[in-house]
């Protein structure tokens, strides 16, 4: 199952989430009533058992301010309105996406300049598979008061992901540990889970919100009877939807554990990792403590509540034993070695040693070797991509590093990264960018310019990935000069450097949604038919980057319009350049990222034939086609030599 076949289950898991709700809502509703049946068979209007003074058979001639109907018809009312607040409140309380579950569950962000060992182990195994899954890294929270073994993954997108780990999972885990679960959760970020996870944690939240609003009468202090007394009444009411919350956490999650831990597996090669990960949860435990846990307990790694029936995740055992065929069942003895002894980046423990990726490979034969990398690969990280993103991160020169974690430095740093290449425009460059940015962020650019020049271009992608972090730490006003600075610098360069733009695209795409956060769009497009235009402007836009002679132009594009019209049968045009400008690509690119994914492959095929026309794709082609996936929502992994070509250069 590829990206995008993954990505429609998840969209199918997500229609099939609403008819459990909705089914859980009836449900709820009628053990409500039938409750409130009983209570009206059992008591008169005045507090007298009926069955000592009037037949069950006479309730409904007693005299009640309105008939049995009526009352009902309230009580339904009333539960299917409690029921909407609570779900629309915890919707709208988690639109920040990942931080704010992460906070919810009382994480403190790590500060991405942090001097601990432990949370700098941890940052570098999340950049590590960042990198090596096209992904942006996400935030990253420290649980400090939970002593278990545990982390998740949350968020709307790769825009506002957070992975948050528990204290216990830090200081425990020995790195390969700690990469095994911190892979795990990336799955569930390239495999859809993530918002499929936070729409079911708003909709069971309704579900147990009279559990919820139970528990803050009986804390409530105001009244030492009444409120407590109905506070106890509505958690036994309520037992009805912590009953249906759960069977609803445990269908949409239990599955959906088990292909995390084998897309793990398959991203490390490393079993032993994330199966002594498991064993150590028998030993250690991985219960959370938070008052929110319950709500939030199909996001963990493993239970975060007491077992039970319905438990979300799999048996401990029954995981083990799908990574390690031998395990007893038995809890292990405690781990003498030392827990955190860090191994080396660019080796797996337990299996061959992974030949160095040769980062210097200029060229892809075209098109089938070419469309298979680039499109069957989307969101399809390997073990080779792991160990070519540890590398990578290893020789990033240490002047690059330190700007990619400070918030002003970085600022330059990816201003850096957009300046032109020919001295002229950069001349007229600086002076556009003095007049729209701080003396500060002016100097930074000048001062990590000389750095940026002898950058390999396919650093330029990974070394802004690293930066995000740090550029969401920045003040307002300087995310709004930021923000002037590299529409500035991309307007520059939209009709000589395509590329340029497109790094602009990634990292304005990714901070908006945390710096100006709007109602996310749905899904609007199923068919190619209203975005024909808009797949005229990229695929033009990408043909005149490509190509300067006009027949050479003419067939590059006409290649990847055919190869759309042959997956939808839609004619494409071929737009004059000046309607493929800076505004026309952002219009193009918002309206296509709203696509169904099946859209998004077909498109993303069209873009490598035209790029390919010619018979190979450079280096910079090939990460300008990673680019346009990232706009898209399609994280590509690096490119990479196949370990044979490796091997033999």
């Amino acid at each position: 199952m590829d990206f995008f076949e993954r990505q429609d289950e998840a969209r199918r898991h997500t229609k099939l989430l609403v008819v459990y709700f909705a089914a859980a809502v009836l449900s709820l509703v009628v053990v409500i009533n039938a409750v409130v049946l009983l209570v009206l068979a059992s008591f008169g209007s005045y507090g007298v058992p009926i069955w000592k003074s009037i037949p069950i058979s006479s309730v409904a001639e007693l005299s009640l301010p309105f008939s049995q109907a009526e009352l009902l018809f309230c009580v339904t009312i009333g539960t299917l309105v409690v029921i909407l607040i609570g779900s629309v409140f915890k919707t709208l309380q988690l639109a920040r996406g990942g931080s704010a579950v992460a906070e919810l569950l009382g994480g403190r962000l790590i500060d991405s300049n942090t001097t601990d060992a432990d949370e700098r182990k941890l940052l570098n195994v999340v950049e590590e598979m960042s990198i090596a899954s096209g992904v942006p890294v996400p935030q990253v929270y420290l649980m400090d008061g939970e002593a278990g073994i545990n982390a998740f993954a949350a968020g709307h997108s790769t825009s506002d992901a957070a992975i948050s780990v528990t204290r216990g999972c830090m200081k425990l885990l020995s790195r390969d540990e700690l990469q095994g679960v911190i892979a795990h959760e990336f799955s569930h970020i390239l495999n859809g889970d993530m918002r499929l996870n936070l729409r079911l944690m708003g909709l069971v939240f309704g579900i147990l919100c009279l559990t919820v609003i139970g528990r803050i009468l009986i804390r409530a202090q105001r009244s030492k009877f009444l409120l407590p007394i109905i506070g106890v009444s509505l958690i036994v009411i309520g037992w009805a939807g912590v009953f249906f919350g759960r069977l609803i956490q445990a269908a949409v999650s239990r599955q959906r554990e088990a292909l995390a831990d084998a897309a793990a597996v398959q991203f490390t090669r490393n079993p032993a990792g994330l199966a002594g990960a498991l064993k150590k949860i028998l030993i250690h435990g991985s219960r959370i403590d938070s008052p929110h846990a319950e709500e939030a307990s199909h996001l963990f790694f493993a239970n975060g509540l007491d077992t039970s029936i319905f438990a979300t995740h799999p048996l401990l055992t029954d995981r083990i034993r799908a990574l390690r065929p031998t395990f007893d069942g038995k809890s292990p003895r405690a781990i003498e070695k030392p827990a955190f002894a860090i191994a080396p980046s660019s080796q797996v423990s337990g299996t061959p040693e992974i030949p160095v990726v040769q980062a210097g490979a200029s060229r892809f034969v075209a098109p089938f070797v070419a469309e298979h990398a680039i499109v069957a690969h989307i969101g399809q990280a390997t073990t080779q991509h792991l160990a070519y993103a540890a590398d990578l991160r290893d020789t990033i020169p240490p002047a690059i590093e330190a700007a990619a974690r400070d918030p002003l430095a970085a600022s330059g740093l990816v201003c850096a990264l957009l300046l032109a290449s020919e001295p002229s425009m950069q001349e007229q460059q600086f002076e556009v960018l003095a007049s729209v940015t701080s003396e500060a962020m002016l100097n930074e650019t000048a001062q990590i310019w000389p750095e940026v020049q002898v950058m390999p271009v396919q650093a330029k992608i990974p070394s802004l990935d690293l930066a995000l972090p740090a550029l969401r730490r920045l003040p307002p006003e300087q995310f709004q000069q930021f923000r002037a600075a590299i529409g500035t610098l991309a307007a520059s360069n939209a009709k000589s450097d395509l590329f340029a733009y497109m790094l602009q695209k990634i990292v304005a795409r990714h901070l908006d949604t945390y710096f100006l956060p709007e109602r996310r769009p749905v899904t609007q497009f199923y068919a190619l038919h209203p975005l024909a235009r808009d797949c005229g402007v990229l695929l033009s836009a990408t043909a005149y980057s490509g190509q300067e002679d006009a027949t050479e132009l003419s067939a590059a594009f006409a290649k990847g319009a055919e190869y759309l019209r042959q997956a939808a049968r839609c004619e494409i045009p071929l737009l004059p350049p000046d309607e493929c400008d800076l505004s026309g690509m952002d219009a193009a690119l918002e309206r296509l990222s709203q696509a169904v994914p099946q859209i998004k492959k077909n498109l993303l095929g069209a873009c490598v034939q035209t790029v390919a026309a010619d018979g190979v794709i450079q280096q910079g082609e090939a990460e300008l086609l990673r680019a346009i996936a990232d706009a898209l929502d399609c994280p590509v992994p690096p490119f990479v030599q196949p370990e044979e070509v490796a091997a033999t250069a």
